[in-house]
């Protein structure tokens, strides 16, 4: 009966413990790829992102990622930019995502669905779960004047950018975009969800919300509002400046990836890997590496 005692609270107490550890979890990060078969401008090496892409997958397929996400501007132009890239992308051993850009609707008007099917998306905006992270990936060309696929978006953008127009943002510049209140209501949907499973949360846009510039989602004082009750959102990752930021505000982590496709002989990439409380990310080639403790 002592030896069935004995068992039983042995038993309990590595089952305890083993509910108390936390898996940590690496993933590999890519921004603006951004592949056209052009000539160099602004910096912008576009004929060499096919052989960057490779070398940077030939390092993330050394590691055991949980997968490998690429945050938007996978193309400059032109649907078929593709054809050079997604076999290279395909080969990764991690599991994949994409964030939507704003060059990746640069591809005429009856070719913009098709692009979803071509990076292997259901949904423009969508969200999955690693560990104990939820990781939200929002599409900020929800509303623009390059992403809308239907007149309601076309009218949606339209007066957004009308309400904003007179209150001198730096960011409302036509190249970037905003959240439809549907997508607003539905990251709302999320972060409850998140807390209801006591997750962490982590954002991917391709368009950033901090530091304040030129580059910004159009609505990001809306986002942040929306997000301010929610304790447990600790990242946001982004592209689309080229040149890299970072921000800490309100113990959320914002950080801004270098583009891969310039400067003429370096390219830019990361691994990340999410502990308990710290994330870590090695940078390759121009991407810095950086510390990110979680509060």
């Amino acid at each position: 009966m002592k030896k069935n005692i004995l068992f039983a609270a042995l038993f309990i107490s590595l089952n305890f413990c083993q509910k108390k550890t936390y898996d940590s979890f690496k993933i590999g990060v890519i921004a603006d790829c951004q592949y056209c078969n052009c000539e160099v401008k602004w910096d912008r090496y576009y004929k060499k992102a096919p052989q960057r892409l490779k070398e940077a997958v030939a390092t993330l397929n050394k590691d055991s990622l949980s997968y490998t996400i690429h945050l938007g501007d996978f193309i400059d132009k032109h649907i078929w930019s593709l054809d050079s890239l997604l076999p290279t992308w395909n080969s990764l051993k991690s599991k994949s995502y994409h964030v939507l850009g704003n060059h990746d609707f640069d591809v005429g008007q009856v070719n913009k669905e098709k692009i979803l099917k071509k990076l292997n998306l259901k949904n423009r905006y969508y969200s999955f779960i690693q560990n104990e992270w939820r990781f939200i990936v929002l599409d900020g060309n929800d509303l623009s004047f390059y992403g809308t696929t239907t007149k309601e978006k076309e009218l949606q953008t339209d007066s957004l950018f009308n309400i904003l127009k007179n209150k001198n943002l730096p960011y409302l510049k036509k190249w970037n975009g905003g959240l439809s209140n549907k997508q607003i209501n539905w990251v709302k949907s999320e972060l409850e969800a998140s807390k209801r499973e006591n997750q962490k949360v982590g954002f991917y846009c391709h368009f950033p919300i901090y530091p304040v510039d030129q580059h910004n989602i159009w609505n990001r004082d809306q986002f942040v509002e929306l997000i301010k009750p929610y304790k447990n959102v600790k990242v946001f990752f982004n592209g689309h400046n080229h040149a890299g930021a970072y921000e800490f505000a309100d113990n959320v982590h914002y950080l801004t990836f270098k583009g891969m496709v310039d400067t003429e002989k370096t390219s830019a990439f990361a691994k990340v890997k999410f502990d308990k409380d710290t994330i870590f990310v090695e940078g390759f080639e121009r991407e810095p590496s950086r510390k990110l403790v979680i509060k």
